[in-house]
């Protein structure tokens, strides 16, 4: 995106309030042109008052009240303007980012899933609070100065050319000059800020990484080198960096001193026109305050220019992710289902994550309501997938999934959703209080059902221990509680939420044998009236399930009750008979240990 049409960008996004920076550009359009008035006014009073320099009494004394009224009012209006559009462009441009903080936060969150995992989360922050500071930046810079210089560069040339054609030149020169350095300097630089900014975002996803596994890097001793690959970045990021800057401080360097030439170039010619009687006193003396306005606009030109080159990788960054469109997202015409009865059917389901290898193909079952069907296969079988299609982290590319008989594409995503509970195999837990970590599944639970939804989930009891009960915090990712501990607050969120549907994925993995058979008695309550998919691998776990469907390289090649399919003598029977020979040799293997002891004695 080009440096010009990012900044339109930047700021087609004040959105609701481009009425308000309208007015705030018109001030500042107004203000450039006010500020004219002081070096003509400050020109006009020294030609008023030259002609009567060798008498006692100045000729042209009673001309100079009336431009010092002019140039007395001209610069209250200026002030007051200027504190006016000052305070405005900051209350604005301090909305405008909490806003766009905001909007960036509710779309990544809408994402899809195969976004966030091809995507770092620490990079995304990164975007999200420089991208944010970025347009702050520029937002305050424009009302502030950067629309003010380019309308006073706009207006000052033609001036001065109708003032006194022959001093104008010299400006002309001025800004030729700063043109071709900048253009040049951006032109040498532009690869190298991508490259800068590119480290930047390595280093924001290192240090997150690192953060994030950080029992990992300690328990393998590997404190030293993750801080020494993170000073090598920051070392690589410097050398990046400098010859940008070097670059920058040459175009100022250069603009101070052309500035400096040009002045003097104006009074060598002003003096030599002035005895030719083609330039008053008056006229130098304003092209001299032309010269030094114009300095300041061109070091204001150089700011902006040099503000929104350094900004605007990580304004490109920003925009390509403000510009993701969700793979699944509302249509015009969805509907809320409002609580439904969980009649799931899938019907010639087909999915693919490349496009090359379909991830299931032409699934097709009915779940009715209360049924529990259970999904058993080898990792990577499609029975994540299938599910992962039910509740809309996805959209097949062929067939439909009905709730209800609606095709779960026409009802909005907030109404589906609500009526499907998930167990995930990872507990996936806020850095917040355990109540509020609750909560996720029921807003407004008073405290009695967020008791009664514990005790159900087996997890009441190590609640009450703490200190802090329910206002525990769980601490980042719940690493302030157990594995089990974890997964039985992630049941009874699920259970708080009493939806409809049921997904359990793996979810007792993480118990041990004695809370798994009390979360499982509660888990079989629960599911009671509730249309449950279990997705499993332990199969001692869906012995009771209504039906189990088989899955293979994304297909259903089995479906029946555990007892039918043991029957069989097929894939899931050659499952079961593994499951229960591992259990046999560790069973076998246990006693053997007991027993050795008592044969040495």
């Amino acid at each position: 995106m080009p440096l010009a049409r990012l900044y339109v960008r930047v700021l087609e996004l004040l959105g609701s309030e481009a009425r308000l920076g309208w007015l705030l550009a018109l001030a500042n359009l107004m203000l450039a042109v006010a500020q004219f008035a002081e070096p003509v006014l400050f020109g006009r009073i020294v030609d008023a008052l030259t002609p009567g320099q060798a008498s006692a009494a100045p000729a042209g004394i009673g001309a100079v009240w009336p431009l010092l009224a002019a140039w007395v009012g001209f610069g209250l209006f200026t002030i007051a303007c200027s504190a006016l559009v000052a305070l405005h462009a900051d209350r604005l441009a301090h909305r405008r980012r909490q806003v766009m903080l905001s909007s960036y936060f509710e779309h990544i969150l809408q994402l899809p899933l195969t976004f966030h995992t091809g995507t770092h989360s620490g990079r995304l922050i990164k975007i999200m609070l420089q991208g944010a500071d970025a347009l702050w930046r520029l937002w305050l810079g424009f009302f502030r100065e950067h629309f003010a210089s380019m309308v006073s560069l706009v207006v000052l040339l033609p001036l001065s050319l109708y003032l006194n054609w022959r001093l104008a030149i010299l400006l002309f020169v001025l800004c030729i000059v700063f043109t071709m350095l900048t253009s040049m300097v951006v032109r040498k630089t532009h690869g190298m800020q991508n490259e800068v900014e590119g480290y930047y975002s390595d280093l924001a996803g290192r240090a997150t990484d690192a953060l994030g596994n950080v029992a990992l890097v300690q328990s393998f001793v590997r404190v030293d080198a993750e801080v020494k690959d993170l000073r090598n970045l920051s070392d690589k990021l410097l050398t990046a960096q400098m010859p940008v800057l070097s670059w920058w401080a040459l175009v100022a360097v250069m603009t101070r001193a052309s500035t400096t030439i040009t002045i003097l170039a104006i009074f060598i010619l002003g003096i030599i026109l002035h005895g030719q009687g083609l330039a008053t006193i008056g006229e130098m003396v304003m092209f001299v305050n032309f010269a030094t306005m114009l300095i300041g606009r061109l070091e204001q030109a150089v700011g902006f220019i040099n503000t929104i080159f350094m900004e605007a990788p990580r304004l490109r960054e920003y925009f390509d992710v403000l510009d993701a469109i969700p793979a699944v997202h509302d249509r015009p015409d969805a509907i809320d289902p409002g609580r439904v009865k969980g009649l799931v059917e899938f019907s010639d389901v087909s999915f693919s994550y490349d496009g090359k290898r379909p991830a299931v193909e032409d699934l097709t079952f009915t779940a009715l309501p209360g049924e529990t069907i259970a999904l058993v296969g080898p990792t990577g079988a499609g029975k994540s997938t299938a599910i992962a299609l039910l509740h809309r982290a996805f959209d097949p590319q062929s067939g439909f999934i009905k709730i209800d008989g609606m095709d779960v594409r026409a009802l909005t995503l907030a109404g589906l959703r609500r009526n499907i509970g998930v167990v995930f195999q990872e507990a996936m837990l806020f850095d917040r209080s355990i109540a509020e970590n609750l909560r996720i599944g029921k807003p407004d639970a008073t405290e009695e059902e967020l008791r009664l939804a514990a005790e159900r989930a087996q997890a009441l009891d190590f609640i009450d221990r703490g200190e802090m009960k329910f206002d525990a915090n769980a601490g980042e990712r719940g690493r302030m509680l157990s594995g089990g501990e974890r997964q039985r607050l992630s049941i009874a969120r699920a259970i708080l939420k009493d939806p409809p549907i049921l997904i359990l994925d793996e979810a007792t993995s993480a118990l041990d044998a004695v809370t798994e058979t009390k979360v499982n008695a509660a888990l079989d309550e629960v599911m009671k009236g509730r249309t449950t998919f279990v997705i499993a691998h332990r199969l001692s776990t869906i012995r009771n399930a209504t039906r189990i469907l088989v899955f293979q390289n994304g297909h259903i090649v089995e479906t029946g009750t555990f007892d039918d399919l043991v029957g069989r003598n097929g894939h899931f029977a050659e499952l079961a008979r593994a499951q229960f020979m591992v259990q046999q040799e560790a069973g076998a293997a246990r006693s053997a240990v007991h027993a050795a002891p008592a044969r040495r004695k």
